[in-house]
C-alpha cells in the first residue's frame, strides 16, 4: 500500500504562483513514476505533469513553460510549481503514483487539492 497526501492548493489571482506537494508513504520502494493530474468541473481528469524515478519529466502542452514538476532527493515528495496561473488552471489537482510492474502494477491516487485561479 502507498499513501499519497497532497497539500498547497488554494485561491490565487491570475498570473500568480502556487506550489503543490505530494508526500508518499508506505511501500514507496516500488514506485516507478509520480505525477499530477487535474480535473475541472464537468471535465475529464487530465495529465498535468509526470516524473520518473530516473528524473525524466513530461508535461501537458497546456502547462509547458509554466509548471515544473520535481521531487526531493529521497523521492518521497513530489512538487508541482505552478507559475503564470490562468483561470483555466482551476481544478482539483490529484497526485498519482505508478507502483510496481507486470500483473501486480497498481495506480495510487491522493485525495486531491483544490486550486482556484480567480480575481
Amino acid at each position: 500500500q502507498v499513501q499519497l497526501v497532497e497539500s498547497g492548493g488554494g485561491l490565487v489571482q491570475p498570473g500568480g504562483s502556487l506550489r503543490l506537494s505530494c508526500a508518499a508513504s508506505g511501500r514507496i520502494f516500488a514506485i516507478n513514476a509520480m505525477g499530477w493530474f487535474r480535473q475541472a468541473p464537468g471535465k475529464q481528469r487530465e495529465l498535468a505533469a509526470t516524473i520518473t524515478t530516473g528524473g525524466s519529466t513530461n508535461y501537458a502542452d497546456s502547462v509547458k513553460g509554466r509548471f515544473t514538476i520535481s521531487r526531493d532527493n529521497a523521492g518521497n515528495t513530489v512538487y508541482l510549481k505552478m507559475n503564470s496561473l490562468k483561470p483555466e488552471d482551476t481544478a482539483v489537482y490529484y497526485c498519482k503514483a505508478d507502483w510496481g510492474l507486470g500483473p501486480g502494477a497498481h495506480d495510487y491516487w491522493g485525495q486531491g487539492t483544490q486550486v482556484t485561479v480567480s480575481s
